[in-house]
């Protein structure tokens, strides 16, 4: 049997076990609806030392995790080995090739700021917070994604250690290429990315509160607008309850908000035209819009820091139906009695396209995204989980899969990731794993088993040697 004092003896960067001091912040993310439970945490400083530790790893058995913020956290291991790669920071900007280079624990506020300097933006999500790595290999759905593309489309080389042990660098052409771009953290541990960048400075962007009354007509005017606007606008709506709490702003303390969200590239004055539909809907508790520096970007969703427990869910919707809003606002709006934030996020434009070279990003007929937050109140079964997906349910008649970035995890529910994919994407995915990871080390995820398999003695991990 083995314990993590066997590991730790000369792993790769920091080891530490249960009996560690530092071990409990070590194992925490952002995510704390589930936790780690690792037989040893590895901080990895650098490439040599994930490689060193996944080598371990593998000597003994045990299935590998990966945390560098814990955003994305679905499946927590259960013993095994979890490499901590958050010290692991740093960017390095290339202005003529108009390329970031990140390594393994970067977080996209470190790449916004540093890719400002030279007039340049990457395709950064709602929150500056949020790991750069994690969001990508899943296909990352940025501000400005109906313009460029999903993330995952920009990437121009990984750097990562495969189950074997060994430092590989991939890129175009190959085919584990293909499937890093969109098949999230099966295939290995990511030491280094590479990515495109794009001449954005500034933009049009901001936010529009609706009160509680305004909801529903909301709801349904950013249903039917989101059909006449042009790929240089990009927007979600966001359904959200607020707290009745000090630290909230007083306009929206205690409200059910309607919040649009808004990223535009576009001529001087076009983004003031496109949302005049939305402001004549009603009067705004507060209306953030107008022009604004890519480093200001985070506040257009205004998302929180702190760690935090939350369930989630999601459904590529291959239209907004009109009995949609209705259906959803009897589930969770304003008197249901339930608490969740549900949030469409308009797709189509450049995430419609396929890229060149082509990746394992799935579902790009989608209109939209329909993504749902609960909030659980403790350990075991929890009405959030059902509420979350009671409101998914309701989509089901226009749901082609789910979007690996947004959601939660099952120990039970391996067939989850074939959600996520097309049937053909799935299949080659799995092809790809059985040959670079045959023995599915790498699982503690939105999990591809290898092909042959059909992940039910795998997903999550217990069986490892230790536990």
């Amino acid at each position: 049997m083995t314990s993590s004092r066997t590991l730790s003896d000369s792993p790769g960067g920091i080891a530490l076990g249960p009996e560690d001091a530092g071990y409990d912040a070590a194992r925490s993310g952002v995510q704390r609806t589930y936790l780690h439970r690792p037989s040893v945490v590895v901080r990895a400083t650098g490439a040599d030392d994930v490689r060193l530790a996944v080598r371990r790893a593998a000597r003994h058995g045990l299935a590998v995790a990966v945390q560098a913020t814990g955003h994305g956290l679905n499946v927590p291991t259960e013993g095994g080995v979890l490499i901590d790669t958050s010290p692991m920071a740093g960017v390095r900007i290339d202005p003529a090739a108009r390329t970031a280079r990140v390594a393994a624990g970067t977080r996209w506020e470190r790449v916004i700021d540093a890719a400002a300097e030279h007039g340049l933006a990457p395709l950064s999500g709602s929150s500056p917070d949020v790991g750069v790595v994690g969001y990508t290999l899943s296909g990352g759905l940025g501000l400005l994604s109906r313009t460029f593309g999903y993330a995952a489309d920009h990437v121009r080389r990984v750097e990562l250690v495969t189950a074997d042990g060994e430092l590989r660098s991939v890129g175009p052409g190959e085919d584990l290429f293909w499937a890093l771009r969109g098949g999230g953290g099966n295939f290995g541990v990511v030491t280094g990315l590479e990515f495109g960048l794009f001449p954005v400075d500034r933009f049009y962007g901001g936010g529009l509160y609706f009160d509680t009354r305004e909801l529903p007509a909301v709801l349904r005017a950013y249903r039917e607008w989101t059909a006449t606007v042009p790929d240089t606008m990009s927007s979600s709506i966001g359904l959200i309850p607020m707290p009745d709490l000090p630290g909230v702003p007083a306009p929206l303390r205690g409200r059910h908000l309607a919040h649009v969200r808004i990223a535009h590239l576009g001529a001087p004055g076009s983004g003031e035209r496109l949302v005049a539909p939305l402001r004549a809907l009603g009067p705004r508790l507060v209306d953030t819009l107008g022009e604004m520096p890519f480093t200001a970007s985070g506040t257009i969703h205004n998302e929180p820091k702190q760690p935090r427990n939350f369930y989630c869910a999601n459904a590529m919707l291959s239209e907004f139906d009109a009995a949609l809003p209705d259906a959803v606002l009897d589930l969770v709006g304003p008197g249901s009695g339930s608490f969740a934030v549900v949030q469409f996020n308009h797709l189509g434009g450049a995430l419609a396209g396929r890229p060149e070279p082509a990746n394992a990003v799935s579902h790009r007929g989608a209109s939209h995204v329909l993504r749902v937050v609960t909030l659980p109140q403790g350990p075991g079964p929890d009405p959030a989980h059902e509420v979350a997906h009671s409101v998914t349910r309701a989509a089901a008649a226009w749901t082609l899969g789910r979007s690996p970035n947004f959601v939660q995890g099952d120990r039970t529910a391996h067939e989850q990731a074939r959600e996520c994919y097309e049937p053909a994407a799935f299949d080659r995915l799995a092809a790809l794993k059985a040959v670079h990871d045959p023995g599915n080390m790498f699982r503690c995820n939105v999990n591809i088993p290898p092909a042959g398999q059909d992940g039910n003695e795998t997903h999550g991990v217990r069986g490892v040697a230790d536990v």
